[in-house]
């Protein structure tokens, strides 16, 4: 009995290198190198702050902004802040070991301040559907509740776009949060 034998042809085709190409494999290196680990200690760390909000809250200073939107988040008539976004926020601020620094006012101004870097968070009832998504990183919806259509409706935080480790710190901390609609 005699057995057949299939010759199996590979075809391999010239693969373009850095080298080929006439990039220097060292150069190549390094760029891949810098690529991935940025210019810290060379500890890559994903995601990133290019405004480094993270770090700079961190044991330091949280700067909230406030738009009133009861029961969301509520200003008294003496300066007092309420509502369950403001508990929010401060409990985030603790768990980073910061002090909040609140400002209030409307959102149009509030958001403008965010995207200046002078607020590292805005409240104030504001939904997944916002119109500030432009402007502002809208976080996960940390609640969810029924409009008066009987549509659901996400309840979301802004932060400064691009500050991504700090929004996912952020979020982290709002799916941790059993939250219930006031």
């Amino acid at each position: 009995m005699t057995s057949a034998r299939r010759r199996r042809t590979v075809r391999r085709t010239p693969r373009r290198t850095a080298r080929a190409a006439g990039a220097p494999a060292g150069l190549v290196l390094a760029a891949a190198l810098v690529a991935l680990t940025g210019c810290g200690d060379g500890t890559p760390t994903f995601p990133t702050d290019p405004d480094g909000t993270l770090e700079r809250v961190r044991g330091g200073e949280l700067r909230a902004g406030l738009s009133p939107h009861e029961p969301w988040t509520a200003l008294g008539p003496d300066g007092t802040l309420g509502g369950v976004e403001v508990a929010l926020v401060e409990d985030f601020a603790d768990a980073l070991g910061a002090d909040v620094t609140w400002t209030t006012g409307g959102e149009e101004a509030l958001v403008a301040d965010l995207e200046e870097g002078r607020l590292d968070v805005v409240v104030g009832g504001f939904t997944a559907s916002t119109p500030w998504t432009s402007k502002a990183a809208v976080t996960v919806a940390y609640t969810t509740v029924t409009d008066e259509h009987g549509k659901p409706e996400g309840h979301v935080v802004l932060a400064p776009m691009g500050e991504n480790a700090f929004l996912v710190a952020l979020e982290r901390h709002l799916l941790d949060q059993e939250v219930t609609a006031p």
